[in-house]
Protein backbone atom coordinates (compact mmCIF):
# COMPACT_ATOMS: atom_id res chain seq x y z
CA UNK A 1 0.00 0.00 0.00
CA UNK A 2 1.39 3.37 -0.91
CA UNK A 3 1.77 6.46 1.20
CA UNK A 4 -0.69 9.26 1.83
CA UNK A 5 -1.45 11.42 -1.20
CA UNK A 6 0.02 14.91 -0.87
CA UNK A 7 -3.38 16.59 -1.22
CA UNK A 8 -4.73 14.55 1.75
CA UNK A 9 -2.01 15.77 4.13
CA UNK A 10 -2.14 19.14 5.92
CA UNK A 11 1.49 20.19 6.53
CA UNK A 12 0.76 22.58 9.42
CA UNK A 13 0.09 22.36 13.15
CA UNK A 14 -1.11 25.22 15.42
CA UNK A 15 1.50 24.39 18.10
CA UNK A 16 4.18 25.88 15.90
CA UNK A 17 2.81 29.42 16.18
CA UNK A 18 1.99 29.34 19.90
CA UNK A 19 4.67 31.31 21.84
CA UNK A 20 3.63 29.64 25.11
CA UNK A 21 5.11 26.31 24.01
CA UNK A 22 8.32 27.55 22.40
CA UNK A 23 10.39 25.93 25.17
CA UNK A 24 9.01 22.44 24.50
CA UNK A 25 10.64 21.27 21.29
CA UNK A 26 9.64 17.98 19.69
CA UNK A 27 10.50 15.92 16.61
CA UNK A 28 7.65 16.28 14.12
CA UNK A 29 6.98 14.31 10.94
CA UNK A 30 5.98 17.09 8.54
CA UNK A 31 5.98 15.08 5.32
CA UNK A 32 7.71 12.14 3.64
CA UNK A 33 11.32 12.07 4.91
CA UNK A 34 10.67 15.49 6.46
CA UNK A 35 11.58 15.62 10.17
CA UNK A 36 11.66 18.96 11.98
CA UNK A 37 12.42 20.16 15.50
CA UNK A 38 9.46 22.42 16.33
CA UNK A 39 7.42 23.57 19.36
CA UNK A 40 4.88 21.17 20.83
CA UNK A 41 2.03 22.36 23.05
CA UNK A 42 1.13 20.26 26.06
CA UNK A 43 -1.25 21.22 28.84
CA UNK A 44 0.04 23.96 31.17
CA UNK A 45 -2.45 22.91 33.85
CA UNK A 46 -2.23 19.29 34.92
CA UNK A 47 -5.26 17.12 35.43
CA UNK A 48 -5.53 15.89 39.00
CA UNK A 49 -4.36 12.38 38.00
CA UNK A 50 -1.67 13.45 35.51
CA UNK A 51 2.06 14.07 35.74
CA UNK A 52 4.46 16.14 33.70
CA UNK A 53 7.51 14.20 32.54
CA UNK A 54 10.84 15.56 31.34
CA UNK A 55 11.69 13.00 28.67
CA UNK A 56 15.22 11.60 28.82
CA UNK A 57 15.29 8.74 26.29
CA UNK A 58 13.08 7.60 23.40
CA UNK A 59 13.51 4.46 21.30
CA UNK A 60 12.81 4.40 17.57
CA UNK A 61 10.35 1.72 16.45
CA UNK A 62 9.69 0.32 12.99
CA UNK A 63 6.31 2.07 13.03
CA UNK A 64 8.10 5.42 13.44
CA UNK A 65 10.13 4.68 10.32
CA UNK A 66 6.96 3.82 8.37
CA UNK A 67 5.40 7.17 9.28
CA UNK A 68 8.54 9.00 8.17
CA UNK A 69 8.78 7.11 4.88
CA UNK A 70 5.09 6.73 3.96
CA UNK A 71 3.04 8.86 6.39
CA UNK A 72 1.26 5.64 7.36
CA UNK A 73 1.78 2.41 9.25
CA UNK A 74 -0.27 -0.45 7.80
CA UNK A 75 -3.89 0.83 7.73
CA UNK A 76 -3.27 3.89 9.94
CA UNK A 77 -2.54 7.06 7.95
CA UNK A 78 -1.41 10.51 9.05
CA UNK A 79 -3.58 13.46 8.03
CA UNK A 80 -1.47 16.17 9.66
CA UNK A 81 2.03 16.55 11.17
CA UNK A 82 2.69 14.34 14.19
CA UNK A 83 5.25 14.06 16.99
CA UNK A 84 7.04 10.70 16.83
CA UNK A 85 7.88 8.26 19.60
CA UNK A 86 6.22 5.84 22.00
CA UNK A 87 9.12 4.05 23.71
CA UNK A 88 10.13 6.54 26.38
CA UNK A 89 11.46 7.19 29.86
CA UNK A 90 12.08 10.32 31.87
CA UNK A 91 11.84 12.21 35.17
CA UNK A 92 8.69 13.47 36.88
CA UNK A 93 8.84 17.28 37.08
CA UNK A 94 5.26 18.01 38.24
CA UNK A 95 2.41 15.95 39.70
CA UNK A 96 -1.35 16.43 39.73
CA UNK A 97 -3.21 17.15 42.95
CA UNK A 98 -4.53 13.59 43.37
CA UNK A 99 -1.31 11.73 42.51
CA UNK A 100 0.08 9.86 45.53
CA UNK A 101 2.21 7.09 44.00
CA UNK A 102 4.73 9.39 42.26
CA UNK A 103 6.69 12.47 43.24
CA UNK A 104 8.88 15.06 41.54
CA UNK A 105 12.25 13.52 40.71
CA UNK A 106 11.01 9.95 40.22
CA UNK A 107 12.46 8.15 37.21
CA UNK A 108 9.72 6.50 35.15
CA UNK A 109 9.03 4.47 32.01
CA UNK A 110 5.91 5.60 30.15
CA UNK A 111 3.23 3.14 29.04
CA UNK A 112 2.21 4.55 25.66
CA UNK A 113 -1.49 3.66 25.36
CA UNK A 114 -4.30 5.51 27.14
CA UNK A 115 -7.39 3.27 27.11
CA UNK A 116 -10.94 4.32 28.02
CA UNK A 117 -11.04 2.12 31.13
CA UNK A 118 -14.81 1.65 30.78
CA UNK A 119 -15.45 -0.82 27.95
CA UNK A 120 -15.78 -4.59 28.37
CA UNK A 121 -12.26 -5.26 27.08
CA UNK A 122 -10.74 -2.73 29.48
CA UNK A 123 -12.64 -4.25 32.40
CA UNK A 124 -11.36 -7.70 31.40
CA UNK A 125 -7.78 -6.41 31.51
CA UNK A 126 -7.37 -6.48 27.72
CA UNK A 127 -7.09 -2.71 27.49
CA UNK A 128 -4.68 -2.97 24.56
CA UNK A 129 -7.72 -3.91 22.44
CA UNK A 130 -9.82 -0.91 23.52
CA UNK A 131 -11.41 0.72 20.47
CA UNK A 132 -10.92 4.19 21.95
CA UNK A 133 -7.28 3.80 22.98
CA UNK A 134 -5.00 6.78 22.34
CA UNK A 135 -1.46 5.61 21.66
CA UNK A 136 1.67 7.79 21.60
CA UNK A 137 2.88 8.44 18.05
CA UNK A 138 -0.14 6.83 16.36
CA UNK A 139 -2.51 9.19 14.49
CA UNK A 140 -4.17 11.31 15.69
CA UNK A 141 -2.20 11.17 18.97
CA UNK A 142 1.20 12.86 19.20
CA UNK A 143 4.17 10.95 20.56
CA UNK A 144 6.80 11.38 23.25
CA UNK A 145 9.91 12.47 21.32
CA UNK A 146 9.75 15.88 22.99
CA UNK A 147 11.35 17.77 25.85
CA UNK A 148 8.30 17.17 28.04
CA UNK A 149 4.95 15.38 27.91
CA UNK A 150 1.87 15.14 30.14
CA UNK A 151 0.66 11.62 30.90
CA UNK A 152 -1.64 9.77 33.35
CA UNK A 153 0.24 8.88 36.53
CA UNK A 154 -1.18 5.34 36.38
CA UNK A 155 0.74 4.77 33.13
CA UNK A 156 4.09 5.96 34.48
CA UNK A 157 6.05 3.11 36.06
CA UNK A 158 9.00 3.73 38.37
CA UNK A 159 12.34 2.60 36.97
CA UNK A 160 14.57 0.62 39.35
CA UNK A 161 17.86 2.31 40.21
CA UNK A 162 19.75 -0.43 38.39
CA UNK A 163 18.31 0.66 35.01
CA UNK A 164 19.36 3.56 32.81
CA UNK A 165 16.81 5.77 31.07
CA UNK A 166 17.66 4.00 27.81
CA UNK A 167 16.90 0.63 29.39
CA UNK A 168 13.71 2.08 30.84
CA UNK A 169 12.59 3.12 27.36
CA UNK A 170 13.28 -0.45 26.21
CA UNK A 171 10.53 -1.69 28.52
CA UNK A 172 7.85 -0.79 25.95
CA UNK A 173 9.13 -3.10 23.18
CA UNK A 174 10.08 -5.69 25.79
CA UNK A 175 6.49 -5.62 27.00
CA UNK A 176 5.44 -6.76 23.53
CA UNK A 177 7.75 -9.75 23.99
CA UNK A 178 6.33 -10.45 27.45
CA UNK A 179 2.77 -10.30 26.11
CA UNK A 180 3.63 -12.63 23.20
CA UNK A 181 5.32 -15.18 25.46
CA UNK A 182 2.42 -15.05 27.92
CA UNK A 183 -0.09 -15.63 25.12
CA UNK A 184 1.95 -18.58 23.83
CA UNK A 185 2.49 -19.97 27.36
CA UNK A 186 6.28 -20.13 27.07
CA UNK A 187 8.01 -21.93 29.92
CA UNK A 188 10.51 -24.69 30.69
CA UNK A 189 10.45 -27.49 28.14
CA UNK A 190 9.21 -25.34 25.26
CA UNK A 191 11.19 -25.39 22.01
CA UNK A 192 10.86 -22.06 20.26
CA UNK A 193 11.39 -20.82 16.71
CA UNK A 194 11.45 -17.07 16.01
CA UNK A 195 11.08 -15.85 12.43
CA UNK A 196 12.66 -12.42 12.07
CA UNK A 197 15.63 -11.16 14.06
CA UNK A 198 14.81 -7.46 14.07
CA UNK A 199 14.24 -5.58 17.35
CA UNK A 200 10.95 -7.35 18.19
CA UNK A 201 12.30 -10.79 17.29
CA UNK A 202 15.28 -10.18 19.52
CA UNK A 203 13.20 -9.02 22.48
CA UNK A 204 11.02 -12.12 22.08
CA UNK A 205 14.28 -14.10 22.27
CA UNK A 206 15.26 -12.33 25.51
CA UNK A 207 11.85 -12.84 27.09
CA UNK A 208 11.57 -16.48 26.00
CA UNK A 209 14.96 -17.12 27.62
CA UNK A 210 13.82 -15.36 30.79
CA UNK A 211 10.68 -17.51 30.81
CA UNK A 212 12.78 -20.68 30.67
CA UNK A 213 12.35 -21.92 27.08
CA UNK A 214 14.52 -25.00 26.51
CA UNK A 215 15.82 -24.06 23.05
CA UNK A 216 15.37 -20.96 20.89
CA UNK A 217 16.25 -20.69 17.20
CA UNK A 218 15.96 -17.67 14.92
CA UNK A 219 15.84 -16.99 11.19
CA UNK A 220 16.36 -13.81 9.19
CA UNK A 221 17.46 -12.59 5.77
CA UNK A 222 20.22 -10.46 7.37
CA UNK A 223 23.34 -12.21 8.64
CA UNK A 224 24.25 -9.28 10.90
CA UNK A 225 20.99 -9.59 12.80
CA UNK A 226 21.58 -13.30 13.26
CA UNK A 227 25.00 -12.52 14.73
CA UNK A 228 23.29 -10.34 17.33
CA UNK A 229 20.82 -13.15 18.04
CA UNK A 230 23.68 -15.54 18.82
CA UNK A 231 25.26 -12.91 21.09
CA UNK A 232 21.96 -12.62 22.97
CA UNK A 233 21.77 -16.36 23.58
CA UNK A 234 20.07 -18.01 20.60
CA UNK A 235 20.80 -21.73 20.32
CA UNK A 236 21.10 -21.48 16.55
CA UNK A 237 20.25 -19.35 13.53
CA UNK A 238 19.46 -19.79 9.86
CA UNK A 239 19.77 -17.24 7.11
CA UNK A 240 16.75 -17.43 4.80
CA UNK A 241 15.57 -15.61 1.69
CA UNK A 242 12.45 -13.60 0.90
CA UNK A 243 11.67 -15.87 -2.09
CA UNK A 244 8.59 -18.12 -1.70
CA UNK A 245 10.25 -20.65 -4.00
CA UNK A 246 12.80 -21.38 -1.26
CA UNK A 247 10.14 -22.22 1.33
CA UNK A 248 10.30 -26.02 1.02
CA UNK A 249 14.09 -26.20 1.27
CA UNK A 250 14.10 -23.81 4.22
CA UNK A 251 11.56 -25.90 6.14
CA UNK A 252 13.93 -28.88 5.80
CA UNK A 253 16.86 -26.75 7.00
CA UNK A 254 14.87 -25.47 9.98
CA UNK A 255 13.90 -29.02 10.98
CA UNK A 256 17.52 -30.10 10.71
CA UNK A 257 18.71 -27.09 12.74
CA UNK A 258 16.17 -27.58 15.53
CA UNK A 259 16.61 -31.35 15.61
CA UNK A 260 13.23 -31.89 17.25
CA UNK A 261 9.63 -30.67 17.14
CA UNK A 262 9.01 -26.91 17.38
CA UNK A 263 6.43 -26.22 20.09
CA UNK A 264 5.92 -22.51 19.45
CA UNK A 265 6.81 -20.33 16.48
CA UNK A 266 6.76 -16.53 16.72
CA UNK A 267 6.39 -14.76 13.38
CA UNK A 268 7.95 -11.37 14.04
CA UNK A 269 7.77 -10.32 10.38
CA UNK A 270 4.17 -10.96 9.41
CA UNK A 271 4.27 -11.61 5.67
CA UNK A 272 3.00 -14.53 3.60
CA UNK A 273 6.33 -16.35 3.48
CA UNK A 274 7.08 -16.16 7.19
CA UNK A 275 3.56 -17.18 8.24
CA UNK A 276 3.64 -20.06 5.75
CA UNK A 277 6.98 -21.09 7.24
CA UNK A 278 5.55 -20.88 10.76
CA UNK A 279 2.52 -23.03 9.95
CA UNK A 280 4.65 -25.72 8.27
CA UNK A 281 7.57 -25.71 10.73
CA UNK A 282 5.51 -25.89 13.93
CA UNK A 283 4.88 -29.36 15.28
CA UNK A 284 1.44 -30.93 15.60
CA UNK A 285 -0.44 -29.50 18.56
CA UNK A 286 1.90 -26.51 18.67
CA UNK A 287 1.27 -22.79 18.51
CA UNK A 288 2.01 -20.04 16.00
CA UNK A 289 2.01 -16.51 17.40
CA UNK A 290 1.76 -13.69 14.85
CA UNK A 291 3.68 -10.73 16.29
CA UNK A 292 4.76 -8.79 13.19
CA UNK A 293 2.27 -7.01 10.95
CA UNK A 294 4.08 -6.76 7.65
CA UNK A 295 1.02 -7.42 5.46
CA UNK A 296 -2.69 -6.70 5.82
CA UNK A 297 -3.74 -9.83 3.91
CA UNK A 298 -2.08 -13.20 3.28
CA UNK A 299 -2.86 -16.46 1.48
CA UNK A 300 -1.83 -19.25 3.85
CA UNK A 301 -1.87 -23.09 4.10
CA UNK A 302 -4.30 -23.12 7.02
CA UNK A 303 -6.11 -26.37 6.24
CA UNK A 304 -3.04 -28.56 6.70
CA UNK A 305 -2.12 -26.69 9.89
CA UNK A 306 -5.66 -27.06 11.24
CA UNK A 307 -5.55 -30.80 10.56
CA UNK A 308 -2.50 -30.95 12.85
CA UNK A 309 -4.26 -28.77 15.46
CA UNK A 310 -1.72 -25.98 15.20
CA UNK A 311 -3.19 -23.00 17.07
CA UNK A 312 -2.74 -19.52 15.60
CA UNK A 313 -2.56 -16.64 18.08
CA UNK A 314 -2.44 -12.92 17.47
CA UNK A 315 -1.08 -10.15 19.66
CA UNK A 316 -1.56 -6.40 19.52
CA UNK A 317 0.84 -4.25 21.49
CA UNK A 318 0.47 -5.41 25.11
CA UNK A 319 -1.85 -5.44 28.09
CA UNK A 320 0.10 -6.13 31.24
CA UNK A 321 -0.41 -6.77 34.92
CA UNK A 322 1.89 -5.25 37.55
CA UNK A 323 3.81 -8.54 37.71
CA UNK A 324 4.34 -8.57 33.95
CA UNK A 325 5.61 -4.98 34.01
CA UNK A 326 8.15 -5.99 36.65
CA UNK A 327 9.23 -8.91 34.44
CA UNK A 328 9.81 -6.44 31.63
CA UNK A 329 12.06 -4.31 33.86
CA UNK A 330 14.11 -7.36 34.83
CA UNK A 331 14.59 -8.40 31.21
CA UNK A 332 15.45 -4.84 30.15
CA UNK A 333 18.55 -4.93 32.32
CA UNK A 334 19.86 -7.77 30.11
CA UNK A 335 18.97 -6.21 26.76
CA UNK A 336 21.60 -3.49 26.67
CA UNK A 337 21.78 -1.25 23.62
CA UNK A 338 22.51 -3.75 20.87
CA UNK A 339 19.06 -3.99 19.30
CA UNK A 340 17.43 -0.57 19.44
CA UNK A 341 18.12 2.93 18.14
CA UNK A 342 17.69 5.33 21.06
CA UNK A 343 17.47 9.12 21.32
CA UNK A 344 18.86 10.56 24.56
CA UNK A 345 17.29 13.96 25.20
Amino acid sequence: MGGVQEEEFCAYHPSWDDPSCAHNLAVWVCGVDDLRLLPYKVSHQLGCNDVRVEVKAVGICGSDVHYVKKLRNSRVAMKEPMVLGHESAGVICEVGSSVTNLKVGDRVALEAGIACGCCTLCKEGRYNLCRDVRFFGSPPTNGSLAKEVVHPASLCHKIPDCLTFEEGAMCEPLSVGVHACRRAKIGPGKRVLILGSGPIGLVVLLVAKAFGATTIYLTDIDEKRLTVAIALGADGTLRVSSDMNDLGDEIVKIQKMVGSVVDVTFDCVGVTKTMSTALKATGSGGKVCLVGMGQDQMILPLTAAAAREVDVLGIFRFGLTKEEIEAGFKTSAVAGDAIKVMFTI
